[in-house]
């Protein structure tokens, strides 16, 4: 859905890496109304012959709660073909997700949301999820780093990153780590891929954590999906 499958497709070809060494996300968006036809032409650019795990990319199509529960028993199709090891929904809300599972057999694996320090969702929704059973995953995560340089974590953040010997990205990227939500991030640089790693060493203390938290609750900042949120939403 990102136009970049036959590039990836050839690169993952030339890079001759053995495919079970590899995890390959994708996203279903324009091709809802025919999911089995957009991930077989995704399957074929890619030249793989399964995703591990295979995303509805956002809740918008559904017009009524049999919406979700058909794309959702579609998805459920298309991993007991072996097309998907896994299946998963992308910034659904709790009532979305409440839908889906109605009708579900089996529950997505991961929601992949927005969320930040300055998007941290409102009403317990984090937590809901992993009662759910439900991984959550976190696009746009280093928002307070570039995105919004100017919040009022730019102080918090320079100051933690230069306790642990590090960067702000990394600091808000153990913050993710360490609050249970995956980290979903992108770079073209290899050095930056270099210094995500840090992440998984960093280890930020409760009162690090706390303060993070706590700041950032305090600000709003919404990057994705701005025309379907009032301003001051934070669900």
């Amino acid at each position: 859905m990102y136009s970049t499958e036959e590039e990836v497709g050839i690169a993952i070809k030339e890079a001759n890496v053995p495919r079970e060494k590899l995890f390959i996300t994708n996203k279903v968006a324009q091709g809802i109304n025919d999911i089995p036809t957009a991930l077989d032409q995704s399957l074929k650019k890619l030249q793989t012959d399964y995703f591990d795990l295979y995303l509805i990319h956002t809740p918008f199509f559904a017009k009524s709660e049999a919406d979700f529960q058909c794309a959702w028993k579609t998805m459920e199709r298309m991993k007991k073909e072996g097309k998907t090891k896994s299946i998963g929904v992308s910034n659904y809300q709790r009532s979305d997700i409440e839908a889906t599972l109605r009708g579900a057999i089996e529950r997505p694996v991961i929601n992949q949301i927005e969320y930040h320090p300055y998007l941290q969702r409102a009403n317990q929704y984090i937590p809901w999820i992993h009662q759910e059973g439900i991984e959550v995953g976190s696009f746009k995560g280093l928002t307070p780093a570039f995105r919004c340089p100017e919040g009022p974590l730019q102080g918090p953040s320079a100051r933690i990153a230069k306790a642990h010997c590090t960067t702000k990205a990394v600091v808000l990227l153990a913050w993710l780590m360490q609050n249970r939500v995956i980290a979903v991030t992108t770079t073209t640089k290899p050095e930056r891929l270099d210094e995500y790693l840090q992440a998984v060493e960093t280890k930020l203390t409760q009162e690090e954590l706390h303060e993070i938290s706590e700041v950032g609750s305090k600000f709003h900042f919404r990057t994705s999906w701005r025309d379907k949120f009032e301003e001051d939403d934070r669900s």
